[in-house]
């Protein structure tokens, strides 16, 4: 999806409302004061970030958790399509604050046209990222969203083009760039400790892709179940509260991103192109066998995506089997050099090889799930305008490895990419897989 078929810069809230069909609405939204007038809980009002989130489930619950410790923070407004939900997390917030003044919403473009809202919190279901985000960042408001951050090349192209362009601040769910252990392993791959880096590992948990669909069931009344508004941009599909209740949506093909690769991609992959100096790059192939993707970029190094674990095993030759089941915990990964190796994964624990690596080695703590850290380095961008470490630009080249992936596996057979283009080189059935139709009226 090109930049050109983006729309034009950030819109005034009476035309956001109206073309979003809410310009009614609007007399409807109470009485609100921005939130650099407030002066909560000891903090200057210059100082205080309103907060507003959409789609909090269980992820975006922990997030929601590190934000609202933060003093300088005040959640104020909740949207969800799932009446509970916006009373789960309307009761935390009300409970937070000793008050009961935290709004909710079932449509989130309400919760968009607040003037006093600063950033917004996006946890929704996969198919809502780049759209949520891409319409926060028009109405001016700051974003930290989820990963994956979209459900193809196109919609994560579009989601950076314009952050660039409306100049918000954004930072992408993949809390791991600020959690210790995985800094110090990616801190002996660029510094050179490892020697020459030739080759990254990347788990990306296991590929999976399901095209059947859950037997419909009665569609409960919207005020419950807003079930149009939860497919949003995705295909139309009978209603299953499996989807929605239980969450059962992953791995379905209109609702996840990248046969499921992005799961845990999303963050593995993202660190072996930090790793690798790869921030604003691609690997240039793709190529599956099994549940493996090999990858190589133009600098030669080369990575691995990979279901299995493999933590403390020494370097293997190409093409072997398998690693041995790791106990760094989940989402591990491996840089190897030709002067050794390091792993580690979310439970803190680090392999290194050879022993002298270790004189740098500490005891590391905060768990690989951890959001504080990643979270309060988006809360002080807001403030600074500063770029934090997953921005928009980090998104857009990580995910976009990832998707890239995901599609040579979906199609059984070698890609080539082009990372300048971003598009497969003479490959018109993968470039046709770049992007997704949306269902009227939602488009990016």
């Amino acid at each position: 999806m090109s930049a050109q078929q983006l729309p034009g810069p950030a819109i005034p809230r009476r035309t956001f409302l109206k073309n979003s069909g809410l310009a009614g609405a609007a007399v409807a939204l109470p009485l609100i004061v921005p939130g650099r007038v407030l002066g909560r809980g000891g903090v200057a009002p210059s100082n205080r970030i309103v907060l507003g989130g959409i789609g909090i489930g269980p992820r975006g619950k922990q997030v929601l958790a590190s934000m609202m410790a933060e003093k300088d923070v005040q959640y104020v407004a909740t949207c969800d399509v799932q009446a509970r939900m916006r009373d789960e997390i309307k009761a935390i917030a009300d409970t937070q604050y000793g008050n009961r003044d935290c709004q909710t919403y079932r449509d989130f473009r309400e919760l968009l046209a607040r003037p006093d809202i600063d950033a917004v919190l996006i946890a929704t279901g996969d198919r809502w990222h780049a759209l949520g985000s891409i319409l926060a960042a028009k109405a001016g408001k700051d974003v930290y969203s989820e990963k994956p951050c979209g459900l193809t090349i196109g919609q994560c192209q579009a989601l950076a083009d314009t952050i660039h362009r409306t100049g918000r601040v954004f930072q992408a769910g993949t809390q791991r760039r600020n959690v210790p252990n995985f800094q110090f392993a990616v801190h002996l791959a660029r510094s050179g400790r490892l020697g020459r880096l030739h080759t990254v590992h990347a788990s990306i948990y296991k590929l999976e892709c399901n095209y059947s669909w859950l037997p419909a069931e009665p569609e409960p009344a919207k005020d419950v179940i807003d079930w149009d508004m939860w497919l949003g941009p995705a295909p139309w599909r009978p209603f299953n509260k499996a989807y929605v209740v239980d969450r059962r949506w992953r791995g379905y093909y209109d609702f996840d991103s990248g046969a499921k690769l992005l799961d845990w991609g999303a963050h593995t992959v993202d660190l072996c192109q930090w790793a690798n100096h790869a921030d604003d790059t691609v690997p240039v192939e793709y190529e599956p066998e099994g549940g493996t993707v090999y990858a190589k970029y133009a600098n030669g190094v080369k990575l691995v995506l990979r279901p299995e674990g493999w933590i403390g095993q020494p370097p293997v030759a190409a093409g072997a089997a398998n690693f041995a089941v790791g106990s760094t915990g989940t989402c591990p990964v491996r840089f190897e050099g030709d002067a050794g190796w390091v792993e580690t994964g979310d439970n803190g624990s680090i392999e290194l090889h050879p022993a002298s690596l270790r004189a740098e080695w500490r005891a590391f703590t905060m768990r690989g799930t951890d959001p504080a850290q990643h979270t309060r380095e988006f809360l002080d961008c807001v403030k600074t305008r500063g770029r934090p470490a997953a921005n928009a630009n980090v998104m857009r080249h990580s995910h976009i490895a990832c998707h890239a992936a995901a599609i040579a596996w979906l199609l059984g057979r070698k890609v080539r990419f082009d990372p300048v283009k971003e598009a497969f080189i003479g490959d018109d059935e993968a470039n046709r897989m770049r992007s997704r139709a949306m269902r009227e009226p939602w488009h990016v």
